[in-house]
């Protein structure tokens, strides 16, 4: 308990997406016992459904909820060790309310080009999320002159690469998800200033970034609605 409090006085965001992430997964364990990995008890959870969302679009918080709901255990415990990983970083370089901001926004653009591109597949997950916490410590690394972000930036473009070509030849995937979370990402690296790269970009092209963010999302939601 102790290690835990020590960890959440640190990086009290991740902690808490983390604890909140488990309570839906268990949850649905409870509710769904032995169907939880079903399709039907992830849209239930709020999984993003395209059609749905089209039909009836008061139901555009699921480009949120998909963030918190997992596909089975494998999924689940991948996403949740990889945001413990780098969700404790990136709130360290962008601190924890910037952090909390990229993490939700990423999450929904990944959601929004998957509305857009899958509209018949049920789709969830944290690495809507995730890939643009990837991408934003890549745009980071290139554009800043600390030395390990630059060499920590280098490591996630190899493995984005990886990550996306890996997506293309694996069934049952979401590479839209994953694509939507890096533009995201990318984009509010630029728009939101990091904790101790606070001068890399130029206040227009902070403002610009985030139109650019806008514009993405809002283009996929008007195009699943019209």
């Amino acid at each position: 308990m102790t290690a835990l409090k020590r960890e959440f006085k640190k990086t009290p965001v991740t902690i808490s997406l983390l604890g909140l992430t488990s309570l839906i997964f268990v949850a649905m364990q409870i509710i769904y016992f032995g169907q939880a990995s079903s399709v039907q008890a992830v849209f239930d959870f709020g999984g993003m459904l395209g059609v749905y969302v089209k039909a009836y679009p008061n139901q555009l918080w699921r480009l949120v909820t998909p963030i918190f709901v997992h596909f089975g255990w494998e999924h689940f415990f991948f996403n949740a060790l990889t945001l413990y990983f780098v969700g404790q970083m990136a709130e360290h370089i962008w601190g924890s309310r910037r952090f909390l901001v990229m993490y939700i926004l990423a999450g929904i653009s990944g959601n929004a080009l998957t509305m857009v591109s899958s509209p018949n597949a049920v789709a969830a997950g944290a690495s809507t999320s995730l890939f643009g916490l990837f991408a934003a410590i890549v745009i980071i690394g290139y554009f800043g002159r600390n030395p390990y972000l630059k060499h920590l930036g280098r490591s996630y473009q190899i493995l984005i690469l990886i990550n996306l070509v890996f997506n293309i030849f694996t069934p049952n995937v979401g590479i839209a998800g994953h694509l939507g979370g890096v533009i995201g990402g990318a984009l509010l690296a630029i728009c939101l200033p990091a904790q101790y790269e606070k001068q890399i970009f130029k206040p227009w092209q902070r403002i610009l970034a985030g139109f650019g963010y806008f514009i993405f999302v809002l283009g996929s939601v008007l195009i699943t609605l019209f």
